[in-house]
């Protein structure tokens, strides 16, 4: 028929944007989702005028049936034996049934049906729900966000088009669950309850919903909270003994309590997230001051620009170090170092190349996926187009090192909340190269996109943040001149809150740098 190839050449279509069957580890391929949706509106219309076509034609069928039995003779036997009628009645027959066949064969319906286990690969799964859902969580404790201000699209730059219902808020407050998250657990939680009670219809219940927040509240300490919810449970099921048993339980962890001090305070749900520890990574990745300042000296310190224009690109002013207040490693911001057009290139090439980010497992040395790295990556060399043959000398002109033993270009493409948390770039573990090629020297780190907010650089250490600006550049070194690792290099990707962010990592390696970069017996440079 031809409706089915009709239909299946949009599958084939869209395969650049379903490899793997992930989507929610690539803002790329999350993009892609949008006009997947919007062409298969367009393809199953088509599968269903091709039904309704085909429905008409086998109505003429039947027609044709009920023309030839007419009314049922009075003796049907004599009425059949006249070979004249029988033969008429045989002939009509057999040529209404090959019509039927014909017909039947050209039904769009099971070359439809066959193709949709291959098709459901390439639409979102129970995975990826549940990929989105952490990144949210994960963005929530970065940034230190409630629900109701991330659903009531509050924040600069957020464009919420339709809150969550409380069937997805609660899906939310179970991946949280199952995380350990337990206050982001409770939050989305009490959201789903306070929708319900809103009226909202759901199919999760009211009942369900308590019978999840209240062990939470007393998790946290919150001892009277948890009794006004297991109340409020009762009330839905007199008759429910184990809400009664709970019950009776936290009454006497109640009264235990106040005979110990009668006047203890209860912690109020809405300044437990704000006496959380704070970590200098997260920290950094909200904009909030923590470790080194980052003085305007300092700031010019770290940045150079660099122009690809006017023929051979030309370093414009180098970068400034302050010995008496900068000490530590030099990190230089090359701006304008790729233009547009290069950047287009690199993306259309790794397009059908990325898969998914993995991290190694430090206790069986396996390559998995994993919540510390939510991006999708893939490999360009030089034979691929001569762009990033350009890409390779333009950095080892910048950098000075020798390139024959650095590591292809690796592009990498962000997803929902992606992020990658604090690493050094040269503890590799399991590294085969290490013997031929020596570790990590150093890393140029590109940026391929502006990130409207979220997706920073940061060295937590350093208390440096750098934010994306699309067609710059950073440089540091990774190793000492002794050939130690620099600890103070440990660096992390916040995550993205809104916006795509594409990023090119070229990794050199020590071999061959010898006579360009000299060793030395200093601890520090």
């Amino acid at each position: 028929m031809a409706q089915t190839p009709l239909i299946s050449s949009f599958f084939i279509s869209i395969m650049t944007y379903a490899i793997n069957a992930e989507f929610y580890s690539s803002m790329d391929h999350m993009t892609g989702l949008i006009f997947s949706k919007r062409e298969f509106i367009s393809s199953f219309k088509h599968y269903i005028r091709a039904e309704e076509t085909h429905v008409d034609k086998l109505k003429s069928c039947l027609q044709v049936f009920e023309k030839i039995s007419g009314e049922i003779p009075a003796d049907p036997e004599k009425h059949i034996s006249n070979p004249l009628t029988a033969y008429k009645f045989v002939r009509k027959l057999r040529s209404a049934w090959k019509t039927l066949e014909e017909v039947a064969q050209m039904s769009p319906s099971k070359g439809f049906l066959d193709a949709l286990p291959e098709k459901s690969q390439h639409f979102p799964g129970d995975k990826d729900i549940d990929g989105v859902a952490l990144g949210l969580l994960r963005l929530q404790e970065t940034y230190r966000l409630n629900p109701e201000r991330m659903r009531g699209g509050g924040l600069p730059k957020l464009r919420t088009l339709e809150p969550p219902d409380p069937d997805e808020s609660f899906h939310i407050a179970t991946m949280a669950h199952q995380k350990h998250k337990t206050l982001l657990a409770f939050l989305w939680g009490q959201d789903a309850l306070k929708q319900l009670d809103e009226g909202k219809t759901a199919v999760v219940t009211k009942k369900e919903v308590l019978y999840f927040l209240s062990p939470l509240a007393f998790q946290m300490g919150e001892l009277p909270l948890a009794l006004q919810l297991t109340e409020e449970l009762l009330k839905l099921d007199p008759y429910d003994f184990s809400v009664l048993h709970y019950l009776t339980y936290y009454q006497k962890v109640m009264q235990s309590v106040q005979r110990w001090n009668e006047t203890q305070p209860t912690a109020r749900l809405d300044t437990v997230m704000a006496d959380e520890n704070r970590n200098t990574y997260e920290a950094l990745c909200r904009g909030e001051a923590n470790g080194m300042q980052m003085t305007p000296r300092r700031q010019r310190a770290l940045s150079c620009r660099y122009s690809t224009g006017g023929g051979n690109p030309r370093l414009l002013y180098g970068p400034i170090k302050e010995e008496d207040e900068w000490d530590h490693p030099q990190i230089t911001r090359y701006h304008n170092f790729l233009s547009d057009k290069e950047i287009d290139t690199i993306k259309r090439l790794s397009r059908a190349k990325l898969r998914r980010a993995m991290v190694l497992d430090k206790e069986t040395g396996q390559k998995l996926a994993s919540e510390d790295r939510v991006s999708k990556s893939a490999w360009l060399s030089e034979e691929e187009d001569p762009v990033i043959s350009r890409v390779n000398q333009r950095i080892a002109d910048i950098v000075g090192l020798d390139m024959q033993t650095a590591e292809m270009l690796q592009i990498a493409n962000y997803g929902i909340g992606g992020q990658y948390e604090p690493h050094h770039d040269s503890k590799l573990a399991n590294d085969t190269e290490f013997v031929t090629v020596g570790g990590r020297i150093a890393t140029t780190l590109i940026y391929m996109t502006d990130v409207e907010v979220g997706g920073a650089t940061v060295f937590p250490i350093l208390g440096a943040a750098l934010k994306p600006q699309k067609g710059s550049a950073v440089f540091w070194y990774n190793l000492l001149k002794n050939g130690k690792e620099d600890d103070r290099t440990l660096h992390a990707a916040c995550p993205v809150f809104v916006g795509s962010k594409w990023v090119a990592n070229k990794w050199i390696r020590a071999r061959g740098q010898e006579f360009r970069r000299p060793c030395a017996l200093a601890e520090v440079d």
